[in-house]
């Protein structure tokens, strides 16, 4: 294992910020993994810390075979010493300012100066998180930017969904955008959690990194095969939307199959303690997203529902 450091930015009133990275093998190449990138990803971080003593013990113990893994824990330890999740000067996001711009904003700098390293992986993996608060099935998820799009690398990392996202016009801002710009074959890979800590569905995640890069030949691995990937296009989600605000009371969780009609939960109102809204599933399908948060807002999605196959 080496550390790196792969960009570095003086700071004024303290120490430089400084974005590390630990490679593993030698050889051209092959695969860049990037952890936080916002203050309160917490769990992503997480991830990529077990990711790095993983490949650490792979190394040293000779099942590395071929090419260069590089690993980026964060990439902005300012936030997320402070637990901020956009910059804490401007309030910008480092995953909205790629390619980058090595004469622009603080933001734009940092997002040029670590593109430059890792633009030119063949494969990437985001460690991503979502910016709605809630808990996912662990999934994998490829963004389709207008380029061909290989589904197949992305069922390689075992997960039980990979999901194809629609870009939007922000997302051509993003890591995961740009990299496929540069002809890499770019995957985000989302846990459970966000800002705390999910053991299981992280040692998951490092699983399905180290059997992926075990399928394209970069080291050797001998453990569970994983899932066969269901893919599912995000517009065929059904989202429970509530028509009222109020306290949130979910009664089923992530994971679960339910059928058409089933009760998911109620909103209360939060003067009163009535039940002012009842939450029924509208077909039969697997809870892919439950919104995590005591209280929601009124057409807020909620749940979002994987219709079953037929």
């Amino acid at each position: 294992m080496t550390e790196e450091i792969i960009y570095e930015l003086p700071g004024l009133y303290r120490d430089a910020l400084r974005v590390r990275g630990f490679s593993f093998g030698q050889g051209k190449k092959a695969c860049c993994i990037v952890g936080a990138m916002r203050g309160n990803e917490v769990q992503q971080l997480y991830v990529a810390s077990q990711l790095v003593k993983r490949l650490a013990e792979e190394e040293s113990e000779g099942r590395l075979l071929s090419g260069k893994i590089l690993v980026i824990p964060a990439v902005n330890p300012y936030s997320l010493n402070i637990s901020k999740r956009f910059w804490p000067t401007d309030n910008t996001d480092i995953n909205r300012m790629y390619p980058g711009y090595d004469l622009g904003e603080t933001t734009q700098r940092i997002a040029a100066g670590v593109f430059k390293q890792i633009e030119d992986y063949p494969f990437g993996v985001q460690l991503a998180s979502f910016y709605m608060p809630g808990t996912y099935v662990p999934h994998t998820r490829v963004m389709d930017a207008g380029y061909p799009v290989n589904l197949e690398y992305a069922k390689q990392f075992g997960m039980p969904y990979v999901v194809l996202r629609n870009t939007r016009p922000y997302d051509t801002t993003t890591l995961n955008y740009n990299w496929q710009i540069w002809g890499c074959h770019a995957v985000s890979l989302y846990t459970t959690t966000t800002t705390t800590i999910d053991k299981d569905s992280a040692q998951q995640a490092v699983r399905a990194i180290v059997r992926f890069l075990s399928a394209q030949g970069i080291l050797t691995y001998h453990g569970h095969g994983g899932y066969v990937s269901r893919v599912i296009n995000d517009r065929d989600m059904i989202q429970i939307r509530p028509k009222c605000a109020g306290f949130f009371d979910s009664h089923v969780r992530v994971g679960f199959e339910v059928k058409k009609g089933k009760n998911l939960g109620r909103i209360i109102d939060p003067l009163t303690g009535e039940i002012i809204e009842k939450l029924t599933s509208p077909v039969d399908g697997i809870v892919f997203f439950q919104h995590s948060n005591p209280l929601t807002y009124a057409d807020t999605a909620v749940f979002k529902l994987i219709p079953l196959e037929d």
